[in-house]
């Protein structure tokens, strides 16, 4: 059932729209954008009765593979991190209520970092990303916390192809994994330079294949953080794949994907349109539950 779904939520997102709107995006990224006009957003989420993260998750990272020489996008990325769960963004997963009528309070806590060397060589499977947080747990890298949300950030030449990582259209993988009889939430974002055409196409030029500028002056980082914020909204609001999605099977943010909603400009020319304490960041937006959902920046 957990497979049937994935395949189904990776079909949906099939129906998103082709690259070369994401690519215009990046040319004319002033006002709302709907790049994913050929999603079914006419279809209302649906609580299946499953559980939400509704206190605030320690949000703990495994670098995997090699990262001595990138310290500048592990920087950008913990501060996201630790600064997505202050803004009007995040708190559009308050939406998402469980059965109780807990619902996510809209933050997040960066708590811990541990590294892994390859253990799991340069072709992770699902199995694989799981397994990487196990053993971290293990070792003593980060603690076994119930409540928690693992995530593991591959390093450029490490590839995820059984999960959809530089695929298309597919969503960020995220799942869950059981250590000492506790379960765990995890999510996997590989990294954006090994396959930037996909990966980081909102900073994509549309006629010569070049870059504009991004907010952080880093490629890498700044279209990592969008991707994070896809996984992030996702195990919020269905960390065990039976809470909240639609009817073909899509998440919150599976139905915003290649959205940026309202930009502005920052220092360096970049766009941008989320704010965190510290940094500019220009991340897709996310699906506000509701009798009329939308693809929003905040409630």
């Amino acid at each position: 059932m957990k497979s049937k779904r994935i395949g189904l939520r990776i079909l949906g997102l099939a129906l998103t729209v082709a690259l070369s709107g994401l690519q215009a995006f990046a040319q004319n990224a002033s006002t709302n954008q709907n790049g994913n006009n050929n999603v079914k957003t006419d279809s209302r989420m649906l609580y299946h009765n499953g559980e939400v993260i509704h206190l605030t998750p320690n949000v703990y990272i495994v670098w995997y593979g090699f990262w001595g020489s990138d310290i500048a996008t592990q920087l950008i990325l913990a501060d996201f991190i630790a600064g997505i769960g202050s803004t009007p963004y995040f708190q559009i997963n308050s939406t998402y209520p469980d059965g109780s009528g807990h619902t996510p309070n809209g933050a997040t806590i960066y708590a811990g970092a541990g590294v892994d060397p390859y253990s799991h060589g340069v072709e992770l499977t699902a199995s694989d990303i799981q397994g990487i947080v196990a053993d971290a747990i293990l070792g003593g890298q980060v603690p076994l916390d119930p409540s928690a949300i693992y995530l593991v950030f591959a390093s450029p030449d490490v590839a995820s192809t059984a999960t959809g990582f530089c695929i298309p259209n597919a969503p960020p993988h995220h799942g869950y994994g059981v250590v000492n009889g506790s379960t765990f939430r995890y999510g996997f974002v590989g990294h954006a330079m090994r396959c930037p055409v996909i990966a980081a196409s909102q900073f994509e030029a549309q006629y010569d294949g070049s870059h504009l500028p991004t907010p952080n002056g880093n490629l890498g980082a700044d279209a990592m953080a969008s991707t994070l914020a896809h996984v992030l909204n996702a195990i919020v609001t269905d960390p065990l794949g039976d809470a909240w999605f639609d009817r073909y099977g899509l998440e919150n943010a599976d139905k915003c994907a290649g959205t940026y909603g309202q930009t502005y400009l920052t220092a360096n020319g970049a766009r941008a349109n989320v704010r965190t304490s510290r940094r500019d960041f220009l991340i897709q937006q996310n699906w506000v539950n509701g009798r009329k959902g939308r693809c929003a920046l905040s409630q």
